[in-house]
């Protein structure tokens, strides 16, 4: 049961990646270090709806 999921930038908040993720494995939202185009630099990404 994989769903997509939108990966938001925690600095300028533009939705910079998509992304799958199992809701059995891992029920709470996800959030990785990813590099930011527009930030250019690596930040925290968010999942969001």
């Amino acid at each position: 049961m994989r769903v997509i999921i939108q990966l938001q930038c925690g600095e300028c908040a533009r939705r910079n990646y998509s992304s799958t993720r199992n809701k059995k494995n891992t029920p709470d939202r996800l959030q990785l270090k990813k590099y930011c185009r527009f930030c250019r630099r690596h930040t925290d990404h968010k999942e969001t709806k």
